[in-house]
């Protein structure tokens, strides 16, 4: 590889990390004279504390915000590399930006919607067939970490299935960042997992899906607003 392709794809790695360090939730909320989400509950800046912070319409906007922000960087590395370890490289990038933003003292989110994104853009097929596990997990337990956490592992499995079916093309190197990320994703939900153990982690009130949330209360405060991704998490 010569200095010219080396310098491009270190651009393109740290241009993933800034993309995803955009702080989406934060920016909705100054643009809408919204609460910012740092401000309430768990003071992280991902989807449910927007949820919480900003109520569901805009959290929906956060949302799609933060999952452009994985997917855009990974396609950009492929279009203009054509090599899946720097896409792949880009995409833990991007996770890493979304958790430790380098716009907000390096905090931020657990990066889960923006590892939603990266694996879009990487194996789609993994993400349509483990949203149920995600989505089964937080209707049934009420947490949110808990269908993070599970949808994760069920995406970078099933990538390691869909690798292993005859005639379905996706690169080796794609499962094994299908496995870092749900990896970054685990270790971001560390203190969750350790109050799920505990049975001290904060449900979902579905009310606050249909706008009906106590709303903010302040950072770590009570409300019924959304739980996890932080609950003193998120």
């Amino acid at each position: 590889m010569d200095l010219p392709s080396l310098v491009r794809d270190a651009l393109v790695v740290l241009l993933a990390y800034v993309c995803g360090s955009i702080p989406v939730s934060v920016l909705v909320a100054r643009a809408t004279g919204g609460i910012d989400p740092r401000t309430v509950g768990s003071g992280r800046t991902g989807g449910t504390n927007a949820l919480r912070a900003l109520g569901p319409r805009r959290a929906a906007v956060v949302a799609v915000g933060d999952v452009a922000k994985g997917f855009v960087p990974v396609v950009v590395a492929q279009a203009l590399t054509g090599d899946p370890v720097i896409a792949s490289l880009a995409g833990l990038a991007a996770i890493v930006g979304a958790m430790h933003s380098v716009f907000l003292g390096f905090g931020g989110g657990r990066g889960v919607s923006t590892g939603i994104g990266t694996m879009l853009a990487i194996a789609p097929l993994a993400i349509v067939l483990s949203t149920p596990v995600f989505v089964g997990v937080i209707a049934v337990t009420r947490y949110v970490s808990a269908g993070s956490l599970l949808g994760s592992a069920a995406a970078a499995v099933i990538s390691a299935i869909l690798w292993a079916v005859p005639g379905y093309e996706l690169e080796l190197v794609y499962v094994a960042f299908a496995i870092l990320g749900a990896a970054l994703i685990w270790i971001a939900h560390r203190d969750n997992i350790e109050r799920l153990r505990a049975g001290t982690e904060r449900k979902l009130d579905f009310g606050s899906l249909a706008g009906r949330s106590g709303g903010a209360t302040g950072r770590g405060g009570g409300g019924s607003g959304a739980s996890s991704d932080g609950d003193r998490p998120a």
